[in-house]
């Protein structure tokens, strides 16, 4: 929305408010389009805009924020919060993501390297793989499409959402666990079912009903099965350490000429809050065909 001047207040064609920003007239028409950079003053007859000295500062900060790679809804929110305080804590909240991004890119080339040179069990540990046998369960669960940057947040939280419905549903009974229905990534959403076991059916089929389909919540039968698995500390469970794992887990299964039998899963059967780093807290495990199943070896 173009401001009201004054019609004394000296103004700026745009051509020479970009010479004084160090923006181009292309970049300034996009701005305004985008209610970044609204001009004072756009002539009627002609459509040429025109800006206030007093919006060079404003002008100047755009181009840097864009300087940093940040979308223009994040500069929006910068250029907005009011004085220099708040724009700047706006700005530090836009570089903490971007240096987590950075540092898990890092860890992430740092295993893919690992990999290709047959390093990734050396540089990330050994594991003992093993096959252990889980009875039927009735578990309460929720699904949800997701990538991989808002998993570890969504998975405390529905685990949490989870487990206090089973004060309703007879209590908990076994570990929560994370089924993951297709591969959960950058790229791709799964999607992946949180999944806690309960005491009492038909308490849990209330339960659910009660809740209609808010957040994707079932209830089902989780069938007997026999899970080739590995144990891992807490520190393991973040990306891409984690991958690791499953492919320990896979190739000890290859070995032996196992069958998937299901979906990989993350078992947590921890306290992780009160866990500390080298504690082991997550079974990563693959259901297998149980007439072909062996007992534990280490992998690597």
């Amino acid at each position: 929305m173009t401001e009201t001047v004054d019609v004394d207040e000296e103004l700026l064609s745009i051509g020479a408010f970009a010479a004084r920003s160090r923006l181009s007239a292309k970049a300034l028409r996009l701005y305004d389009r985008l209610g970044l950079l609204a001009p004072a003053r756009v002539d009627a007859d002609t459509g040429y805009r025109y800006y206030r000295a007093d919006q060079v500062e404003r002008a100047r900060l755009v181009a840097l924020l864009r300087q940093l790679d940040m979308p223009l809804a994040r500069i929006a929110e910068v250029v907005d919060a009011g004085d220099g305080a708040a724009q700047a804590r706006r700005l530090d909240a836009y570089w903490a993501g971007v240096e987590a991004r950075h540092a898990s890119r890092r860890t992430l080339a740092g295993y893919l390297r690992g990999r290709l040179s047959g390093r990734s069990l050396e540089m990330y540990g050994k594991f003992t793989v093993e096959t252990v046998d889980v009875p039927e369960q009735v578990v309460i669960t929720e699904s949800r499409h997701i990538l991989a940057d808002e998993l570890p947040a969504w998975i405390g939280a529905s685990l949490g959402r989870l487990e206090e419905g089973a004060r309703a549903c007879g209590g908990v009974t076994g570990s929560p666990f994370v089924v993951y229905h297709s591969e959960v990534s950058v790229e791709s959403d799964g999607p992946a079912e949180a999944c806690v076991p309960v005491a009492d059916a038909a308490a849990a089929r209330a339960w659910a009903a009660e809740r209609g389909r808010a957040r994707g919540t079932t209830v089902r039968v989780e069938p007997a099965m026999r899970l080739a698995r590995t144990r891992i500390a807490k520190a393991q469970v973040a990306h891409p350490q984690i991958l690791a794992a499953f492919e320990a887990v896979e190739e000890w299964m290859r070995e032996r000429g196992l069958t998937y039998a299901g979906p990989c899963r993350e078992i947590y059967f921890a306290d992780w809050d009160a866990a500390g780093p080298e504690d082991l807290v997550c079974d990563v495990a693959f259901p297998v065909t149980v007439a072909e199943a062996e007992p534990g070896v280490t992998a690597g």
